[in-house]
């Protein structure tokens, strides 16, 4: 599943191609989705104009010219991709995972504008787009979601708060969406490594120095992976069909049973699974 970095791509993508563009048409060709889309849909989002393509954790969020939102979420394997019209298109997968090229099977939807279109794909169908009639809806809509890494929200304060007292492991808070949103399982170990915390370490026993590692790396961690295009697992490509690099970056993540890369450690990298995920670490420096 793609994680924030992976999703702030697409958001990127698609805010470059289809921001101030009139919606002609909607065609669904399957309504069931995660959630079953409703059969409003097409007249909802019908000749309005996109005026942002924004996010939130991992949902894409379109808002429309008459004040009103579409809210999506890619699942486990939901694609974007840009069909031009007249043309041959090589590359039009916008997101992540699967064919760079239009797939001719599992397209559901379609947002049809002036000169191009933009198809939703997705074999598995655990994604879903909604429709919210105004901004407290927005809000109350994902209100069951904790802030995010970027967050002025997400400080000591709030870390300290929630994790006091918490018997469940620090690996497990930073994969939960109630606590911080937008982390998966790829970054959270990347965070622990540059935290120096071992990830099966319970939450309460983290000290005040931890928590500010946790914060300010998980910051850092994200940011450096949209910097770099996200984490090609599989087949993630952008806009431009361009690789994230990110993985190159891995200092723990799918590295087990090789040496640790911090300087002067000679720890071997660990994996184990918590809360049924896969979780690198060293076992050396991460204490």
């Amino acid at each position: 599943m793609p994680e924030l970095p992976e999703v702030e791509i697409v958001r990127q993508s698609l805010d470059k191609k289809i921001k101030n563009k009139k919606v002609k048409k909607v065609i669904v060709r399957n309504r069931n989705l995660r959630f079953k889309v409703p059969k409003e849909f097409e007249n909802f989002l019908k000749n309005q104009k996109i005026i942002k393509v924004n996010r939130y954790s991992k949902y894409l969020i379109l808002g429309l010219s008459n004040n009103t939102y579409c809210l999506i979420h890619l699942g486990m394997s939901g694609t974007m991709h840009l069909v031009k019209n007249r043309q041959k298109n090589i590359l039009t997968n916008t997101s992540f995972y699967n064919s760079l090229k239009l797939p001719k099977k599992h397209n559901h939807i379609e947002l049809i504008f002036e000169n191009f279109k933009i198809v939703y794909n997705d074999p598995r169908r655990f994604g879903f787009f909604e429709i919210l009639e105004n901004n407290n809806l927005l809000i109350k809509r994902l209100s069951h979601l904790g802030p995010e890494p970027f967050s002025k929200k997400f400080d000591f304060k709030y870390v300290n708060h929630y994790l006091k007292k918490k018997e469940k492991n620090i690996k497990s808070f930073l994969i939960d969406q109630n606590f911080v949103s937008g982390i998966g399982n790829i970054y959270a170990s990347e965070i622990l490594y540059l935290s120096k915390i071992n990830p099966m370490k319970k939450a309460k026993l983290l000290n005040k120095k931890e928590q500010k590692k946790i914060i300010l790396n998980s910051k850092k961690v994200l940011f450096e992976a949209i910097k770099k295009g996200g984490s090609t697992i599989r087949d993630f490509k952008n806009v431009l069909g361009l690789k994230g690099n990110f993985q190159s970056s891995f200092k723990v993540y799918q590295r087990e049973s090789l040496s640790c890369k911090r300087k002067g450690c000679k720890g071997i990298i660990i994996k184990k699974f918590v809360s049924k995920r896969s979780t690198f670490f060293c076992n050396t420096c991460q204490k």
